[in-house]
């Protein structure tokens, strides 16, 4: 299976030399969520003030979500997600988030502190993604951006831009990123077949329909702030 990786740079300053552990702690969590540390083959449940060190997977259950405090950025950890902490670190600088999403959604709001950057990584099975400074929902094949702009790329290395409110993801069979003008194209086109069938009965005025909203997928992201 081809992995798949969100990276997201968030650039305001130079990176440091010396490097030491971040802190990652759980603030809040709802319904049923539990950690299992590196190393440990227990799980436990989850409760907010736990700090999360390295290697350390959670698993959030049916109708259940964390939020979690990662240095200075913070992630919604959705309903029937896995997701590991491989690596928190300060570089001076720099802050280095990496997260391994195994199955399940995230939303990540990245924000570094002043005169900083953050080097922000969520790797699933299905795409890349790399972003500065936006916030962003990820499902390991499709994106939502909230904020920013995101630069979507998959295994093959295609790539495209994906700026605040739109979305995008990659075809199940991997060769292909659908970009946002694609995605709202086919959200319209039923909409479009119902203003024709209903133009003459409206006196050539068709109501305004509101297209609904698509699912999200997994794939290779960078975004950065306007």
């Amino acid at each position: 299976m081809r992995k798949v990786f969100v990276s997201m740079l968030l650039l305001a300053g130079i990176a440091g030399v010396f490097a030491q552990e971040g802190q990652t702690v759980i603030l809040d969590v709802q319904g049923t969520v539990e950690i299992q540390d590196g190393g440990s083959a227990e799980w436990r449940a989850a409760a907010p003030g736990d700090s999360i060190g390295k290697n350390t997977t959670i698993s959030t259950g049916f109708k259940s979500i964390a939020l979690i405090s990662l240095g200075n950025s913070r992630l919604s950890v959705r309903p029937l997600t896995r997701l590991t902490l491989e690596e928190l670190v300060q570089r001076d600088n720099t802050e280095d988030v990496r997260l391994h999403l195994r199955t399940g959604r995230v939303r990540a709001e990245v924000r570094p502190p002043a005169e900083s950057r953050t080097d922000f990584t969520v790797r699933s099975p299905v795409a890349t993604a790399s972003v500065r400074g936006t916030d962003f929902e990820f499902d390991t094949r499709h994106l939502y951006v909230n904020d920013g702009r995101v630069l979507l790329e998959n295994s093959n290395g295609q790539m495209v831009f994906v700026d605040k409110g739109q979305r995008s993801y990659v075809e199940e069979s991997e060769q292909r990123v659908i970009p946002p003008f694609e995605v709202e194209a086919a959200l319209l086109t039923p909409i479009l077949a119902e203003l024709t069938n209903t133009g003459s009965d409206t006196g050539g005025y068709a109501p305004i329909i509101t297209a609904p909203e698509a699912d999200l997928s997994p794939v290779s992201v960078e975004a950065e702030w306007r």
